[in-house]
């Protein structure tokens, strides 16, 4: 599909991955960019061109219906929606104290059922449209879980199992232009939502913005970002050989 003449929303775009895409997009695209946070978005729309930034919480139903009806009503070409935003608790199931049913619960808020309800209620809208398409950020961890990420590695199974079943939906729908459903699966990114885990280790997240455009042009689906690629071959191979390496430094 085309990668210029868009209308773009970016869920978490004030920073990491999603700022990158923006960044990366906003030069030949119009860019949306959403967030929590008033002060960063608004940083992020001032280093960007062509961006426009609506400050939103997507785990908020009363917010999300006001972005969508923003949405429907100032920028009626929206095109492409990419489900950036994300959330992740780095702990052990076997801490003590862990709250695990309450961090999961964000999690699980966050990665997926807001994605859900944001999918649904802007579907209509990108029908549209005579190209438009969901970009799902997942993660490797969609197909091994990390110890030290355990609801993290859960919301994002939950993503990539909606993601396909989205996809699947779409191309039996009767209604066209097709909808197109693409999942992005970076490994380790070095940003500051990962930087608990060892991100300065990671790919940068321009490379992670670049291998999506690429994956848009080419139409590839399932985006496997660096080391994603490998590790998703292993998977294939051996589930068990998977989840010991992914979980190689438990401690």
């Amino acid at each position: 599909m085309k990668t210029s003449n868009n209308t773009i929303l970016i869920t978490g775009g004030g920073s990491g991955i999603g700022y990158e895409i923006a960044k990366l997009f906003s030069a030949d695209n119009k860019v949306i960019i959403t967030g929590r946070n008033a002060e960063k978005l608004e940083k992020a729309v001032l280093s960007l061109k062509n961006v426009n930034g609506i400050v939103s919480d997507i785990n908020s139903d009363a917010d999300v219906s006001k972005l969508t009806k923003h949405l429907n009503e100032d920028f009626p070409n929206l095109n492409i929606v990419i489900n950036n935003a994300g959330l992740a608790h780095y702990f052990k199931l076997t801490d003590e104290n862990a709250n695990a049913f309450e961090k999961a619960s964000e999690e699980i808020l966050t990665n997926y059922l807001s994605i859900v309800r944001l999918t649904e209620k802007l579907l209509p809208l990108l029908q549209k449209q005579p190209e438009a398409a969901f970009v799902n950020v997942s993660s490797i961890a969609a197909f091994s879980p990390g110890y030290t990420l355990p609801g993290y590695a859960v919301s994002k199974a939950a993503l990539h199992s909606y993601s396909q079943v989205l996809r699947v939906s779409l191309e039996k729908h009767e209604k066209r232009p097709l909808v197109k459903v693409f999942e992005l699966m970076p490994p380790l990114v070095n940003t500051e939502f990962s930087k608990s885990i060892g991100g300065e280790n990671g790919i940068s997240p321009e490379q992670v913005a670049l291998d999506l455009k690429k994956a848009l042009e080419t139409e590839t689906y399932e985006i496997h970002v660096g080391a994603t690629a490998d590790f998703y071959k292993l998977y294939l191979s051996s589930p068990e050989n998977a989840l010991q390496a992914i979980n190689a430094n438990r401690k």
